[in-house]
């Protein structure tokens, strides 16, 4: 997996773009800015969009060119952010230090997705946020007619609304919805795609 990303953020191009994630986009400034951490993050495009609102920002991933990529793109927009390498399972942050946890296209291994998930809701505090959005199970479909709108091909690594509900079931739901969207984001989310998205808050 490691190999993977490191190849794809290698290039010079932002793979996923500039621009923060389009539901990212609506649903983080209806929230008063205060500590957020990112899983998952790549190159850095919403950690960047978040600090540049005025939250204070962690975020990790598994690529050191995502971090790269990440403080470059910190720098042109002139805000800064604390970058991690490393995987989900090594990585240590204080239990209750998180007042947001943004999941972007963060598709877990099948075999540790709910673990991984768990493990990231100890870091939020609790009435803090989760804001997440994901490729449906559904969207399987999708990336077989247009395969450059990107996703996962293992149905186990995508969503349902069902495993939602049971991973974060200590969450009042905010909004939690399966829907078709249109993705135009760098290389590799192109085209129309089937999603879960989920805004919840930590009981």
């Amino acid at each position: 997996m490691k190999k993977l990303w490191d190849e794809r953020y290698s290039n010079e191009a932002f793979a996923f773009g500039e621009n923060p994630n389009e539901f990212l986009k609506e649903t983080l400034p209806q929230f008063k800015p205060e500590k957020a951490l990112f899983a998952a993050e790549g190159e850095g495009r919403n950690a960047v969009f978040a600090a540049g609102l005025g939250w204070e920002v962690s975020a990790f991933d598994l690529s050191e060119y995502g971090k790269m990529k990440a403080e470059i793109l910190a720098t042109k927009n002139q805000v800064s952010i604390d970058f991690t390498v490393g995987d989900i399972q090594t990585l240590k942050y204080d239990a209750n230090s998180f007042d947001a946890l943004v999941m972007i296209y963060a598709h877990f291994p099948a075999s540790i997705k709910s673990s991984c998930h768990h493990q990231l809701i100890t870091y939020l505090k609790p009435g803090g946020l989760v804001i997440f959005e994901a490729f449906s199970k559904n969207h399987i479909q999708y990336n077989s007619i247009n395969p450059k709108v990107g996703g996962p091909k293992d149905m186990d690594q995508l969503y349902s609304i069902e495993e939602i509900k049971k991973d974060f079931k200590y969450f009042e739901i905010i909004e939690l919805i399966e829907t078709e969207t249109d993705l135009s984001e760098g290389l590799y989310h192109i085209g129309k795609g089937s999603v879960i998205r989920f805004v919840g808050r930590k009981q």
